[in-house]
């Protein structure tokens, strides 16, 4: 009898022990951010309205057309002038920059950021394990993640990703490789290192789709540090639920909407097609079709479902239809939106396509006016707003979005493990935001270029 009993608990223990291994090992894949750095270049590199227009009219292949799309571009971006650009701009060499001028300006933020969140973390640079820097628009021999290795003396085993290419979406891609690794790797710290270099991409032609990148983009970068310890778990600020990527190269018009090209007359530059804003939509669309079953709440997914059946039968008995489109309601499962700072057009597509407030839109909005298009690193200088402004609370979820070349449209949903309230970059400056107005002064100091007529038009000394 009891031989009999043992024959029966030993599977049922084995069992048990298989199920709570599995639980186990699951709890050792999270993927925790302990801290992140945004990068506050000094103030010598602030582009203000005097300065921009200074930039401008040494841009010697503009004419007066160009000057006008330039100021209507600028004046409806949503950027003020408080942000930052390359050192090359102050020296006048921006048409003919080196490949020091590019590294260079990397190097100025990799040691800052990634010096400060190290000393604050209390960790050894031999800590890390694994390094991922995305910088799309420089690639450099050695890379710079070898150079972030060489100069923090880093460990000869660290596993080390370096990319470029990957446009404004570039971080989340950067944070999917790091749980990757995660989920094979126990007890490991991650670094990953996000900007763009503006140094060697400087457009100096005429052409208005390439143009309007250099009204855009602007100098900045963050350091992230993440852990799979569960140890720090209650160390950590957040911690990642769930990440996902959309990919449409395979489609020429999204491909081809937001490409580093050359013009007419051979002149290297970043080309924004018309079509960008319809690319970008398809994406943002397929991407909320894999996310929001893993980010909503069951009840809500069953109100769309019934709202939009009924709709359809609605639809099929009537040729006047049944009013406007069934919507999901994203602040079901999601407390904050960090939404990606492309641009003011950008910003006000999402929150029409979510039904989302001013106050949801507010930490982007200001993140574009103080910092401009930071590229890949925009998202953090968004989520370090909420964190400054003390909007994030213990079990609320973050949910990021990004837009990069390609086309892609990356999203995740974090949970914030405890209250936060740290100013990060924006220490100096969070309590005049939001400003009484947004609006920059280049249509008061330049709106006279509208009226020029082109016959008569000179260059202003």
């Amino acid at each position: 009898m009891e031989l009999l009993l043992m024959l029966y608990l030993v599977p049922i223990f084995f069992s048990l022990y298989i199920f709570w291994r599995k639980i186990d090992q699951r709890r050792d894949r999270e993927c925790y951010i302990i801290d992140y750095q945004c990068y506050k270049p000094t103030d010598d590199r602030m582009l203000d309205t005097e300065f921009s227009g200074e930039v401008i009219k040494r841009t010697k292949n503009l004419g007066l057309l160009e000057y006008q799309f330039l100021l209507k571009a600028i004046v409806s971006s949503g950027i003020g002038e408080h942000t930052y650009g390359p050192r090359i701009m102050f020296s006048g060499r921006e048409d003919h920059p080196t490949l020091d001028d590019g590294i260079s300006e990397m190097e100025e933020f990799f040691y800052d950021s990634v010096g400060k969140l190290l000393e604050r973390s209390g960790l050894s640079p031999s800590q890390i394990d694994v390094l991922v820097v995305n910088v799309s628009m420089l690639s450099a021999v050695p890379s710079l993640s070898a150079r972030i290795v060489n100069h923090y003396k880093m460990r000869d085993d660290i596993k080390v990703f370096n990319l470029t290419g990957m446009g404004c979406s570039a971080s989340l891609i950067s944070v999917d490789i790091v749980r990757n690794v995660f989920k094979s790797h126990k007890n490991r710290y991650a670094l990953v290192v996000t900007s763009e270099s503006l140094s060697p991409n400087w457009y100096s032609g005429n052409d208005r789709s390439m143009i309007l990148a250099n009204c855009l983009f602007r100098s900045g970068g963050c350091a992230i540090l993440l852990s799979n310890n569960r140890a720090l778990a209650d160390r950590a600020m957040f911690k990642l639920k769930c990440l996902v990527r959309t990919h449409h190269g395979a489609r020429d018009e999204s491909y081809d909407c937001c490409i580093q090209t050359e013009d007419a007359q051979g002149r290297l530059g970043f080309h924004l097609g018309k079509n960008l804003p319809k690319a970008a939509t398809r994406a943002f669309i397929d991407n909320l079709k894999q996310i929001s079953f893993k980010i909503l709440p069951i009840r809500e997914l069953v109100r769309f479902a019934a709202v939009y059946m009924y709709r359809k039968m609605t639809n099929q008995n009537s040729t006047k239809g049944s009013g406007p489109r069934p919507v999901l309601n994203f602040k079901t499962g999601v407390d904050h939106f960090c939404i990606h700072t492309g641009g003011k057009a950008v910003i006000d597509g999402i929150g029409v396509n979510l039904e989302l407030s001013e106050f949801d839109l507010e930490p982007a909005r200001m993140t574009l006016h103080r910092f401009g298009n930071t590229s890949a690193s925009s998202l953090w200088y968004v989520l370090a707003y909420m964190e400054a402004k003390k909007r994030l609370k213990k079990g609320d979820k973050v949910f990021m979005i990004s837009f990069g070349a390609g086309f892609k449209c990356n999203s995740c949903l974090w949970e914030v493990v405890r209250d936060l309230g740290d100013g990060n970059v924006w220490s100096d400056c969070i309590d005049s935001y939001p400003p009484e107005s947004i609006v920059n002064p280049f249509l008061e100091k330049y709106g006279w270029i509208k009226d020029e007529d082109p016959s008569t038009f000179k260059i202003p000394k």
